[in-house]
């Protein structure tokens, strides 16, 4: 029974059998009942973005507290796919360059816990959004500004789309 679970995690990138079985220590396997949702997982694990604005200023916190051990095994895990050529490691690069690696870890480490959290719950395997899933969200937008930065420079375009 608890084999099958730790073949669930351990599909998730960065995630090994070891940390697998650890996910399953700290969390147990009937995630549905024990927390009714992600959000509450990832909020009792701390892996949950800070929130202390006030009229449009955003004040400095320290980290939350949460289950410590939970967290250092994700934080370890994120920080390992964060070169791996899939969506996790789309996912911290994307973050990274746009804030720093420390919040990129927290990102990934939570993104983590939510697959951890649906894989459980649905008994499925993972399957991964690919590298280029947040170039094929935007592509209609990169499209755009890519032309209009070409027609900037001075280049005259004529664009036709394929089939």
């Amino acid at each position: 029974m608890f084999q099958e679970d730790i073949e669930r995690l351990d599909s998730i990138p960065g995630i090994a059998t070891r940390m697998a079985e650890q996910i399953l220590a700290e969390i147990g396997t009937d995630v549905e009942k024990l927390f009714g949702s992600a959000a509450k997982l990832c909020s009792w694990a701390a892996l949950v973005p800070g929130h202390n604005e006030s009229a449009g200023k955003r004040k400095s916190t320290r980290a939350k507290k949460g289950n410590k051990y939970l967290k250092s095994a994700l934080t370890e895990a994120d920080h390992s796919v964060g070169s791996s050529k899939n969506y996790l490691g789309a996912l911290y690069r994307w973050t990274a360059a746009r804030r720093d690696r420390k919040r990129a870890g927290i990102v990934v480490g939570h993104v983590m816990l939510r697959i951890a959290y649906y894989l459980l719950k649905r008994k499925e395997m993972y399957v991964d959004l690919g590298e280029d899933y947040f170039d094929k969200q935007k592509q209609a937008s990169i499209v755009r500004n890519s032309i209009r930065r070409l027609e900037n420079l001075g280049d005259t375009l004529n664009i036709s789309e394929a089939s």
